[in-house]
């Protein structure tokens, strides 16, 4: 079997890694030459210095995946489909709205062009962990690309089985699932992010807790601005948040991978010296709070999430300046300074 990778980032190149380990044939390509040389070098891929090479040297009916972010997807999904014939397959493995691939579906149905969408999780630890995949589109194709579906999956071992499943392991127990038509892996794709921000938020709540403790052995300055601490003996416990976050890896309930990744990044910097506490959003979660506010569906964690990222940014000034602009005109209230 052959596979054509455009994207040759932090995912793309270990997926085509993962695929030549199952035996899958890939062709490369990205606009950054050293990225496809690199592959070349390891001998895990064919080089291909554009589109239209990489076309040709895939036999058809072809299957070419796209792996770029989710703004500049579109743009190269049609751009290869100049290149495709009926009965290929185009893949955008990134995270795209979902309502976009459903119009690309129907303008490349059109043309006999199989589209795929398919939500891609696993990050940097992909190549050894495998992906996790929610794939969109129709099932003769989906049928089509089992083999690549397999390679990049984590497997059926990389998780105890659910409690009295016995018989032979589902799709989904592989670690991918052909989720319905067109949008359907990128919409459980977005609300996996969605709850990806909310359970972020809630370990990086506690802990900030966590780390204020021992507020109450702080001196603190008593004035008519600030809630006096109601007993500082309360809050005498200089706590150990690295070390919390170990005791919680080994069996609390709320262990995880994310909480894993917490706990290396508190024992590499402790006080995360390193981080301004300024948190990106790359879209998925906007989309999954707006597609709750369609459907009517209460989301209200992941929407807090998202608006705490907001303000993380400093998106949250101007308003707060209103805030103490308005104490200070109701009431006199002088703003205390850090």
């Amino acid at each position: 079997m052959q596979l054509g990778m455009i994207g040759l980032g932090r995912m793309g190149a270990n997926l085509v890694r993962r695929c030549h380990r199952a035996g899958i044939e890939c062709v490369a390509y990205d606009r950054n030459a050293e990225a496809v040389t690199t592959l070349v070098d390891e001998g895990v891929a064919i080089g291909a210095d554009s589109i239209e090479d990489m076309a040709a040297k895939l036999d058809g009916p072809r299957a070419i995946w796209v792996m770029v972010p989710a703004a500049f997807a579109g743009a190269v999904v049609m751009d290869v489909a100049e290149h495709l014939e009926a009965d290929d397959i185009v893949i955008d493995g990134g995270n795209s709205h979902y309502p976009l691939d459903i119009e690309r579906a129907d303008v490349l149905g059109r043309r006999g062009i199989h589209y795929l969408d398919v939500g891609t999780s696993g990050g940097v630890f992909g190549l050894e962990r495998g992906f996790c995949m929610m794939i969109g589109g129709d099932t003769d194709a989906v049928n089509r690309l089992e083999p690549v579906w397999k390679a990049l999956a984590p497997g059926v071992d990389a998780a105890p089985r659910t409690r009295n499943k016995d018989e032979e392991p589902e799709q989904a127990e592989y670690g991918y699932l052909h989720c319905g038509p067109a949008g359907a892996g990128h919409f459980v794709k977005m609300v996996h992010n969605g709850i990806e921000y909310a359970i972020m938020q809630a370990y990086a709540e506690g802990l900030g807790l966590l780390d204020k403790a021992n507020v109450g052995a702080t001196d603190r300055e008593i004035d008519a601005e600030t809630a006096p601490l109601g007993d500082p003996r309360l809050f005498q416990y200089d706590i150990d948040t690295a070390a919390v976050t170990e005791v919680w890896r080994r069996g609390s309930v709320i262990g995880s991978w994310l909480l894993d990744l917490t706990a290396a990044a508190l024992n590499d910097d402790p006080s995360l010296d390193a981080f301004q506490g300024r948190v990106s959003d790359s879209g998925e979660g906007r989309w999954t709070v707006l597609a709750a506010v369609e459907a009517g569906a209460p989301v209200p964690t992941i929407a807090d999430a998202l608006f705490s990222r907001f303000q993380s940014r400093g998106n949250a000034d101007f308003g707060n300046k209103v805030l103490s602009a308005m104490r200070s005109e109701f009431g006199g209230h002088h703003e205390k300074k850090d």
